[in-house]
Parts: C-alpha cells; sequence; structure tokens
C-alpha cells in the first residue's frame, strides 16, 4: 500500500534530496507555465492576428467594390478551394456595363450551376479584375481564434516537451545520487557478520 504526503518534497526530512526539492520546483514553474504563459501568449498572438486580418479586410472592403454582370461563354469552370470564397467556387466570363467607361468583360467567381446569360454579383477590384469577396468580421475572428489557438497550443507543447527533457536529466541524476549513497552505505549492509 502507497501513502501519498502532498508537499512531501517541500518539507524538511532525512529522506528528501535535492533532486526532490528541484522536481518541486519543476512542477510548480511547469503548472504556471502551462496555465498562465501558454494561454497569455495565445491571447497575444490572437489580438495581434486579428488587428492585422481587420486592417487586411478594411484594404480588401476598399479596395474592391460589386457589381451586376451577365455571364458570358462558356460554362463555368471550377477554381481551386479558396478559403475566403466558397460560395463562389467558379469562374466565368463576364460583362456588364461602367458609367463613363461602356462595357467591360473580365473573369470572375460565381456561383455553382450559373450558365450564360444569368445576372450575377461579381466582386471586382480597382483594376477591374474579378477577385474574391472581401474578408467579413466572421472570417476575421474566425482567423483570429485560430491563430490564438496554435500558439497556445504550441506553447504548451514546447512546456510539456521541456518538462518530458528535464524528467529524464531529474531521473538520471536521482539514479547517480541513489549510486553514490549505495557506495558509501552498501558495504555495511553487505560484509558478512562474525
Amino acid at each position: 500500500m502507497r501513502t501519498r504526503l502532498p508537499g512531501w518534497r517541500w518539507r524538511r526530512n532525512p529522506l528528501r534530496r535535492r533532486s526532490d526539492v528541484v522536481e518541486a520546483w519543476t512542477v510548480l514553474v511547469v503548472a504556471v507555465l502551462l496555465f498562465v504563459v501558454a494561454p497569455l501568449a495565445g491571447a497575444a498572438v490572437g489580438l495581434r492576428a486579428h488587428d492585422g486580418a481587420a486592417a487586411l479586410a478594411a484594404a480588401q472592403r476598399a479596395e474592391r467594390h460589386q457589381v451586376r454582370a451577365t455571364v458570358i461563354g462558356d460554362p463555368a469552370q471550377r477554381l481551386t478551394a479558396t478559403p475566403g470564397d466558397r460560395e463562389h467556387p467558379y469562374r466565368a466570363r463576364v460583362r456588364w456595363t461602367e458609367p463613363g467607361k461602356g462595357v467591360r468583360t473580365t473573369w470572375g467567381r460565381v456561383p455553382a450551376g450559373t450558365r450564360s446569360g444569368d445576372v450575377v454579383s461579381v466582386w471586382l477590384d480597382s483594376r477591374g479584375r474579378g477577385v474574391a469577396r472581401p474578408a467579413d468580421g466572421m472570417a476575421v475572428w474566425q482567423h483570429s481564434v485560430t491563430m490564438g489557438l496554435a500558439a497556445a497550443g504550441a506553447a504548451a507543447g514546447v512546456v510539456v516537451l521541456g518538462r518530458a527533457v528535464e524528467r529524464r536529466i531529474a531521473l538520471r541524476h536521482r539514479l547517480a545520487e541513489w549510486e553514490r549513497e549505495w557506495a558509501r552505505t552498501g558495504p555495511r549492509w553487505t560484509q558478512p557478520r562474525t
């Protein structure tokens, strides 16, 4: 039967070794790093990512505009997956009339099932090229939370890995301490009594 004494490594007693004290302090430091520092690092990275993503979204909203255009030519072609625009996964040739510039055509992102002659909403950049819809508030928050969780997870992983390395080193030192103690005490126990 094993008896657990909470905090035994902190108390003074003849059986406490230096390695026990080091391990007690290490457990305390690891707990603080895991439960305080890692979440704070995740929050800091998440807030910074939010600022960057919000600025990028604002720049996209300032540069991009939406027009109503008519699909012309061949049927829509499938695009590679774009994280910012899941609703418009296809590309087709579109035509619209721009005030002061006349009729213009370009390749634009259109919804699935779009046929020639359909009128669709297309996002364009300042040069008149078809682009994805600008990031909205939900996309900014998703990016921020993902980056924050990844940073907190990475920090926690580094702490756990460091703890595993420290534990191996501590075990090696503890075994060396036991060997030294046994070298001093062992001969008294193993000598034959007369």
